[in-house]
């Protein structure tokens, strides 16, 4: 009686001793093993991935006409009720954010090519750099994603390779490639990744300049393999190729110290006098609104990283006026976000001007902006906090007395001093 035939993989013909699992077709007549699967799979993955950044783009915002896209002023004004003040930062963004939809719209027979405007803010801690940056992703119908340049290396070392910026885009496009491929990443803590040295060949620095010359290809516009769930890219793992030409990049960065790079380029100095009338009423407080790309080259971004940022914005430090709003404000104030928290309990919470008025003279002379005022009120109201939800209290308001007392309690004077 003549031996049974052993089934064979009918793509690549090898046996079921040979490969994990043999899968038969329907009428059992041919068989494909699980290797020419996955194969098959990795082919269609790349084909979507080619044929998405192929497509026209007029067609990804689904059917969309430019008067159903929100209008540069319509932006700022959504801006306007979450953060407070920087109405020029809100402007270049609402701009650049436009100006993207339009670009994302532009027909592919058009002859003239519209770059994209990434931009850089630059200022102080606590200015609202980062919730500029949340607040419009509210907004957007493209994927948005935050992302820290600080934990970004070189390939090859500890750390984050470039290309998981990405990753954290397709996660938030639900990995659809060609929605991604028409996000905006916002990259914080640019300024973390400034080059260490002046002479760029002492030391290899993996994550400074290192990074900055992997952040390039990405910023300008190139085909990216990216890992779909990031770490290490290795030789068996699968691929998304993603292109990065309509993806608009907004860097931010605190650039601590760069006040002095912008007096010593305008031939002044932050403390001192000068014979000149004109430079004498340049006040340390306004450095930053005289911000130009060689001070951000003096700081430590390369020339060819300020190249492909061409648009360049400051956010100017909070003054007192602009702190006493934050507080009170915007929708998502401090003060709303405990009377809030109290409110669960059953708690009305009030805070009077004069205890307001403390906290905002707290923050300035701590210098923390308003990141500053975050910490001095959750010192006022830890022990509240404690022991209220356990008390038959229903109303509780923060006087400025109050608010004294637990902020000498919590040692802020002391560390002042120091």
């Amino acid at each position: 009686m003549p031996k049974a035939k052993e089934p064979k993989c009918s793509y690549c013909g090898r046996d079921a001793s040979q490969v994990e699992a043999l899968v038969p077709s329907p009428d059992q007549k041919s068989y494909i093993c699980t290797d020419c699967v996955n194969a098959i799979h990795d082919m269609i993955v790349s084909y979507h991935g080619e044929a998405a950044s192929g497509k026209n783009k007029s067609a990804a915002l689904k059917g969309k006409t430019l008067k159903e896209i929100p209008k540069p002023a319509a932006i700022k004004a959504f801006l306007d009720q979450y953060v407070i003040g920087q109405d020029e930062a809100k402007k270049y963004l609402s701009v650049a954010v436009y100006n993207h939809y339009k670009r994302l719209m532009q027909p592919d027979d058009d002859d003239v090519d519209i770059e994209k405007s990434n931009i850089i803010l630059v200022g102080p801690t606590g200015t609202g750099k980062t919730l500029l940056a949340k607040t419009i992703a509210r907004l957007l119908d493209v994927p948005f994603t935050i992302v820290d340049a600080t934990v970004l290396t070189q390939a090859g070392y500890v750390g984050e390779d470039i290309e998981s910026l990405l990753t954290r885009l397709l996660q938030a496009a639900d990995y659809d490639v060609e929605r991604a491929q028409r996000g905006i990443v916002f990259i914080d803590e640019i300024d973390k990744i400034a080059r260490k040295g002046d002479n760029p060949s002492i030391t290899r620095d993996v994550s400074g300049e290192g990074v900055q010359q992997g952040l390039l290809k990405l910023l300008e516009g190139s085909i990216v393999n990216v890992p779909p769930q990031g770490g290490r890219k290795h030789p068996e793992q699968r691929m998304i190729p993603v292109d990065t030409k309509n993806i608009l990049f907004i860097c931010g960065g605190a650039f601590d110290g760069i006040e002095q790079k912008v007096a010593h380029r305008l031939n002044t100095h932050v403390v001192g006098y000068s014979t000149d009338g004109k430079r004498r009423r340049i006040e340390a407080k306004d450095f930053m609104r005289y911000v130009a790309p060689q001070d951000l080259k003096s700081f430590g971004l390369i020339p060819e990283i300020i190249g492909r940022l061409p648009i360049l914005t400051h956010l100017e430090p909070l003054d007192r006026d602009a702190l006493r709003r934050v507080l009170t404000e915007p929708k998502n104030a401090i003060t709303r976000q405990y009377e809030k928290l109290f409110a669960m309990d059953g708690i009305i919470l009030k805070f009077d001007d004069d205890a307001l008025d403390l906290i905002v003279d707290k923050a300035i002379e701590y210098k923390l902006g308003a990141r500053g005022l975050r910490s001095i009120v959750e010192s006022i109201m830890v022990d509240a906090m404690y022991e209220l939800p356990s008390a038959d209290v229903k109303e509780f308001t923060v006087t400025r007395d109050y608010a004294y007392q637990k902020i000498e309690a919590a040692h802020f004077e002391e560390a002042t001093l120091e």
